[in-house]
């Protein structure tokens, strides 16, 4: 009895050890390269693909919609995203802005919708030739030195705050925004 006891005891300590051997060898996932600007490029994702979303859910009669006089309408909103991050983006490209003025000169929901997904296009370019090392390099705005990862995190901001605006228009509208669509599941309580 005591051989078949000991016998059980070994093999009972000597899995947990072999399973615990067993996730000690495997490698840790390894970083991305420049990890700085791959968290600064996901954030941007999730907020610009946010922007995108409700400029194709408001529909075309309300792009003209504002909730009061004095600020823009919702064409307009998606028209000064889309001139921001040009300009955010092209200037930590360190190159002309190649696209202006959107906001005065196009209305159309069709027009605007694109004028957006491409100057997200445009930034995720961008983004796509910076590293974290390139991204330290200072540059000039509105007479401040500034990394140039600071612009990306700049235009996300920029294009965070109008999303928001962006929603309540939505939410006056009865539309339901796209961050809003299908919520993470309640917890248990």
């Amino acid at each position: 009895m005591n051989k078949k006891l000991c016998f059980l005891f070994t093999v009972v300590t000597a899995v947990p050890v072999a399973l615990l051997g067993q996730e000690k060898s495997q490698a840790p996932a390894a970083p991305p390269v420049n990890p700085i600007t791959a968290s600064e490029k996901g954030l941007y994702s999730f907020v610009s693909n946010a922007v995108i979303g409700a400029a194709q859910k408001m529909p075309e009669e309300n792009y003209s919609f504002k909730p009061t006089p004095d600020v823009r309408n919702f064409g307009q909103l998606v028209g000064h995203v889309a001139d921001a991050s040009y300009m955010f983006c092209s200037q930590a490209l360190g190159k002309p802005n190649p696209m202006k003025d959107i906001e005065k000169t196009k209305t159309s929901k069709a027009d605007l919708v694109a004028a957006v997904k491409d100057a997200v296009a445009y930034c995720n370019k961008a983004f796509d030739s910076m590293t974290d090392v390139k991204g330290s390099q200072m540059v000039k705005l509105f007479n401040l030195d500034i990394a140039k990862l600071t612009l990306f995190s700049l235009n996300t901001a920029h294009t965070d705050e109008h999303y928001g605006n962006m929603v309540t228009y939505l939410r006056l509208k009865g539309i339901v925004p796209p961050t809003s669509e299908n919520p993470p599941a309640q917890r248990p309580k």
